[in-house]
Formats: structure tokens, C-alpha cells, sequence
């Protein structure tokens, strides 16, 4: 069924979590910068997705022939299978002729634009055509499978809290895809040898570092979370995880040497620290707390904050491992017992510092070294 009033449907609907339209084009745009014909000719699916509402689908919808897609796949979860049900059907899905309200509530839909079915010689939003699917959109069902194994490239926000599992569902099917995550998850050990291994990186990245995404459901936030004039709740700590290539992630970092950043560097535990740039206890290397305050003179292993990665340049520098005990047994230098520090239940977890005879457990680091 053509859709010619999905556009008008979204904007009816404030009361979804949702990513806003232009950090979407804002990371497409930075593939399409470095490679024009990125998508050309290829499937994009967007799993997890309400197209009704979704600006993924949307802008992929919007711009299809700009692109040069071959197919645009969008695919929702059935709403009784949400955790947050807060559903009712669409003017747009309770108008078409295949309306049935049943599977509306237990059956996920499926959104497909392929041809130009209105005769204006283009295709765009106006041919999107849709159907219940036979279960309830779940990425993990054969159903949404066969769909993923059809797509070249998968882009979406999936469900945080399973994050692991969708980026395991892509990369076992060997998909390029651009999803949204928690900078957190770097740290996982299922994710972390594939960034290591130059496998997936960052995407071009939300502006300023500062993700902001409509609600799913009205709730309590914090100071400073969600705006009221906007109705949208702001994340520091959303990334783009992808293995699209772009440009950005080819630009070196400028640096200063060591004795310029404990000279000049604007961060005053560098420069007024007795130990600028202390060696950690358990591991062959010294902490940087600091991406900008990297030295570029510096050619042993060194320990730099999970942000760096935003920064991260292949050509640049060579990451070693990090600071975790699943992921870097063969670097780590020493182990602790119980006794080493009543104050900490388990060193080993992360890089320590020994400082005036007490040990300073750091947080999570990423082991670089500068390519020679």
C-alpha cells in the first residue's frame, strides 16, 4: 500500500524514544563525504525501527533516489511485545485496506520501497508499501533474519540493553551497518577485539559529543536531562558504532611532545603533577587521562581514556589492548591479592597507580602505542 501520510503521522506522535532526523543525515553525510556511491545500488534494512514514526526510515525514504538504493527494508516491533506499551494504531494504518486489529497489536510491520508505484517517474516516501509481519518483529526470529541476510547494510538505534547480541546478529552475517550504542559498551568483550582488530570504530559522531533522542514514555529525568521546550532527553554518551569507513577517522590527532604538554597542556594535573604522567603498577605503561594530552614523542605503550577512540586514527596509532582482565591477560604485568588493599575488593579489574604508597584504581583504558 502507498503511504501518503506517513509523514503527517509522525509528526502527530511525541511520546516515543526516537533519533532525530539530522544526526541521522549528519552520519550518513559523513559516509557519503568520503565515498559517494556507499549505498548505490544496495538493501539497506532498518530492524528495530516504528516506521510509522521513524526518521531513519524517513530520511532513507526521503532520499532513495539521491542515495541510488536498490532496497529500503524497515521492519517494527509488534507494540504488545514492548516492555512500555503505550500503543495505538496510526490514522495511517487503521485507513489502509490490510488494516486488521489484532495483528496490529501481536505482529510487528514491514515497510518496503523498491519501485515507483504512484507513475511520477521517481521513487520516494509516496512508494513505501507495508504489511504485517508473520511474528512480532523480534531481530532475532528466522523471519527478520532472512530479511537481515538479504540487506548489505543495517542501520538503526537498537534496544541498549541488547546490544551485544544485535551487533553479534550483524557481524555473524558479515554486514557492513552503522547502530547507535553506549560508550560503555567499548569496554565489552565481545565488542572490544573487534575495534582492536579495525573491525568496527566510531561514526562521524552527535554534535559535541551530546545525543538527544525523544522519550519513549513521560518519566522523571535528572536536572539537565530533558527539556521541556523541546520534549527531548539528552545522552553524553551515545556513539555511532559502524564499519562504514569515513574521513574524519583518517585525521591524525596534532600533539605536543611530552615537555610541551607538562609545560603548556590546559589540564593542571599535567602540568602541576609531580608525576605528569605516572606508570601504572600492573601494566607497562603510563596513563594519559587526556586524548588531547597524548604525547607525540612518546613511543611506549600508553593507557588513554575509552573517549579516545572518537579521535582514533589507524594510520596514526595501534591499540594494544585494554585495561580489563578478559581482554588483556598477556599485557598486564602483575596480579594483586587480597592483601595488596583492603580498600578494593578486586585491583585486577583495571589499571592501578601506586601513589604515595596507595594504590589508585583507574577507570577503564584503552592501551595505544604510536605507529613508528
Amino acid at each position: 500500500m502507498a503511504n501518503k501520510n506517513l509523514a503527517k503521522a509522525k509528526n502527530a506522535k511525541n511520546d516515543e524514544f526516537y533519533t532525530q532526523y539530522h544526526d541521522i543525515e549528519k552520519e550518513i553525510n559523513a559516509y557519503l563525504e568520503y565515498n559517494p556511491d556507499v549505498f548505490r545500488g544496495k538493501t539497506i534494512l532498518l530492524p528495530c525501527d516504528d516506521p510509522e514514526w521513524s526518521n531513519f526510515t524517513l530520511y532513507f525514504a526521503q532520499n532513495f533516489g539521491a542515495l541510488g538504493l536498490r532496497k529500503l527494508i524497515s521492519t517494527s516491533y509488534a507494540p504488545e511485545s514492548k516492555k512500555i506499551k503505550s500503543f495505538q494504531p496510526t490514522l495511517f494504518e487503521q485507513q489502509a485496506p490490510i488494516y486488521d486489529a489484532d495483528k496490529s497489536k501481536t505482529n510487528g510491520k514491514i515497510f518496503v520501497l523498491e519501485h515507483d508505484i504512484t507513475g511520477d517517474g521517481k521513487i520516494n516516501i509516496e512508494d513505501l508499501e507495508w504489511d504485517y509481519l508473520q511474528g512480532d518483529g523480534d531481530f532475532r526470529s528466522d523471519e527478520v533474519k532472512k530479511l537481515r541476510d538479504e540487506a548489505d547494510i543495517i542501520i538503526t538505534n537498537p534496544p541498549f540493553s541488547l546490544f551485544r547480541e544485535f551487533l553479534a546478529w550483524i557481524t555473524e552475517a558479515d554486514k557492513q551497518f552503522a547502530i547507535i550504542g553506549n560508550m560503555n559498551a567499548i569496554t565489552y568483550k565481545e565488542v572490544f577485539p573487534l575495534i582492536k582488530d579495525n573491525k568496527i570504530w566510531l561514526g562521524n559522531g552527535f554534535d559535541h559529543g551530546n545525543a538527544y533522542f525523544r522519550p519513549i514514555a513521560q518519566r522523571e529525568y535528572a536536572d539537565g536531562v530533558y527539556d521541556d521546550s523541546t520534549g527531548l532527553v539528552k545522552f553524553r554518551n551515545c556513539v555511532w558504532m559502524t564499519n562504514i569507513e569515513h574521513g574524519r577517522r583518517h585525521e591524525p590527532l596534532k600533539l605536543m611532545t611530552m615537555a610541551d604538554n607538562i609545560r603548556y597542556s590546559k589540564h593542571k594535573d599535567i602540568t602541576s603533577a609531580e608525576q605528569p604522567y605516572p606508570h601504572y603498577d600492573n601494566y607497562d605503561a603510563i596513563e594519559v587521562p587526556y586524548t588531547d594530552a597524548i604525547p607525540s614523542d612518546y613511543t611506549g605503550v600508553m593507557g588513554v581514556p575509552i573517549s579516545f577512540l572518537d579521535k582514533y586514527c589507524p594510520e596514526q596509532f595501534e591499540i594494544i589492548g585494554i585495561t580489563d582482565r578478559q581482554n588483556t591477560s598477556k599485557l598486564r604485568t602483575k596480579k594483586y591479592t587480597a592483601e595488596d588493599s583492603p580498600k578494593y575488593n578486586d585491583l585486577n579489574a583495571r589499571s592501578v597507580l601506586l601513589i604515595n604508597g596507595n594504590y589508585i584504581q583507574v577507570y577503564a583504558r584503552i592501551l595505544i602505542r604510536k605507529r613508528q
